[in-house]
C-alpha cells in the first residue's frame, strides 16, 4: 500500500516505487491511496494502478471557513484509512508525503504493520515528520538528516527519478537539430560552437523565471548563447512570440534526454525531484528556487548543494543585481562550468528506487 500525493514531488516518486516492485514481482498486489480532488487521482490511474481517496486537506495559510472542516476531515480519513488497511490487509505500507500519508502510515502503525518514510527534500514536510516516530525506516535524498528523524532508521537512498533521462549515447548535434537549433552563420562565430542554455520551469511554469528569460534573451544572443526555453502551459500563449533562430519557446519538452544532452547550463527551480535529475545529468545548474513554497524547502534544496561547491543559487530578490555577473562568469570560463558539473554528478544517486524497494523488501519479510 502506498499514499504520496498533493504535488508531483510526492506521486513520482510513489509511482517510481510502485513501479519497481512491479518489476521485480509481476504478481504483487499495489493499492495507492490519495486525498480526493488532488492530482493523484489522476496521475496514479494514468500509470496503471488503482487508488482510492481519502477526505482531507491541510489547513489553509490564510484565514477561511474550511479550515474549521480539517478537523473532521482528519477523523474521517482515519477512519477510512482503518477500512481500506483491514479489507486490503498489506505487508508494508509507503508514505512519500502529502495530506493522505499521515492518517494511513498512522493507523497502520496501530495496526502493527511495518511502514517506510520516503522523505524528498532536505528539510522535510510537516507530515512526515510526525510520522517519523511510528516509522520503521525513513529514506532520504540528503546527509545530515538525524537533525529532523531518529538516526537508527535512516537510510540514505536518493529519490527515485525517472531513468529515461539519459542517454550517453546521444550527440550534442542530434539533440540541437531535434529542437531546430542554429549556429551564429557569421564567420567571426563559425569555427565556435555556441553554448546552449536549457531554462526549466516546471510544466505550469515560473513566472520570475519567465519575465528574467524574457528580458535577458538579447543578452544571451550577444554571447553566442542559444536557449532552449520550457515556459509553462500557462505562460506559452505570452511569450511564443519570442521564439526565434536562437532561441526556442515551449509550453513543455517531452523528450528531456534530448534537451540534457543539448544542454551546457540549466536554470532550474529546486524542488527535491528536480535537484535529484540535475545531479543525475550532471551539467552546471543556476538554481532560482521559488519562494511560494512550503517553508522554502527549494532554498534548502539547492543550498545543499552550493555548500558542496556542486551548483549555484540566486534568489529571485537577486535576479536584478546578481545575474549578468554568475552567468558571464559561466559563459567565460570552462573550468568553472566543468567543475560544477563534476561535483553535482558527485551527488547523484542513479539507484534510489532499488535501493528503497530492497528497504521495503526487508521490512515484508
Amino acid at each position: 500500500m502506498i499514499s504520496g500525493g498533493g504535488t508531483g514531488g510526492h506521486i513520482y516518486p510513489a509511482i517510481a516505487i510502485a513501479q519497481e516492485i512491479m518489476r521485480r514481482n509481476p504478481e504483487a498486489e499495489i493499492m495507492f491511496v490519495g486525498a480526493r480532488d488532488r492530482m493523484e487521482m489522476q496521475k496514479v490511474p494514468q500509470a496503471g494502478f488503482p487508488i482510492r481517496g481519502l477526505w482531507i486537506s491541510g489547513f489553509q495559510r490564510r484565514l477561511t471557513l474550511k479550515n474549521l472542516l480539517v478537523p473532521i476531515k482528519l477523523m474521517v480519513s482515519l477512519l477510512q484509512s482503518i477500512f481500506l488497511i483491514k479489507s486490503f490487509r498489506p505487508n508494508v505500507v509507503v508514505g512519500t508525503g502529502g495530506f493522505a500519508s499521515g492518517p494511513l502510515l498512522r493507523i497502520a502503525t496501530l495496526f502493527g504493520i511495518p511502514t517506510l518514510i520516503q522523505e524528498q527534500n532536505s528539510y522535510p514536510g510537516v507530515t512526515n515528520r510526525m510520522l517519523a516516530r511510528g516509522a520503521n525506516k525513513i529514506c532520504v535524498a540528503y546527509q545530515n538528516m538525524e537533525q529532523f528523524f531518529p538516526q537508527e532508521k535512516l537510510v540514505c537512498t536518493g529519490n527515485p527519478v525517472r531513468q529515461d533521462l539519459l542517454n550517453p549515447g546521444l550527440e550534442s548535434k542530434k539533440a540541437l537539430a531535434y529542437f531546430d537549433l542554429v549556429h551564429d552563420s557569421s564567420e567571426q562565430k563559425a569555427a565556435k560552437r555556441g553554448l546552449v542554455l536549457l531554462v526549466l520551469g516546471g510544466s505550469l511554469g515560473a513566472r520570475r523565471i519567465n519575465s528574467l528569460v524574457a528580458q535577458k534573451l538579447d543578452y544571451f544572443k550577444t554571447h553566442d548563447v542559444r536557449v532552449i526555453w520550457q515556459c509553462g502551459a500557462y505562460y506559452y500563449a505570452e511569450y511564443k512570440d519570442l521564439s526565434s533562430q536562437t532561441a526556442r519557446v515551449v509550453p513543455f519538452i517531452d523528450n528531456m534526454a534530448m534537451a540534457y544532452a543539448a544542454a551546457d547550463i540549466i536554470i532550474s527551480r529546486s524542488g527535491a525531484l528536480s535537484v535529484s535529475e540535475l545531479a543525475l545529468v550532471g551539467k552546471p545548474v543556476l538554481f532560482i528556487p521559488s519562494p511560494n513554497v512550503a517553508e522554502d524547502h527549494q532554498t534548502k534544496n539547492a543550498q545543499a548543494l552550493v555548500d558542496q561547491d556542486a551548483a549555484i543559487m540566486l534568489k529571485e530578490a537577486a535576479l536584478e543585481d546578481e545575474f549578468d555577473a554568475v552567468f558571464t562568469r559561466l559563459v567565460q570560463e570552462d573550468s568553472y562550468r566543468q567543475a560544477l558539473g563534476t561535483a553535482i554528478k558527485l551527488t547523484a544517486m542513479p539507484h534510489a528506487t532499488r535501493d528503497i524497494v530492497d528497504q521495503l523488501r526487508a521490512l515484508s519479510l
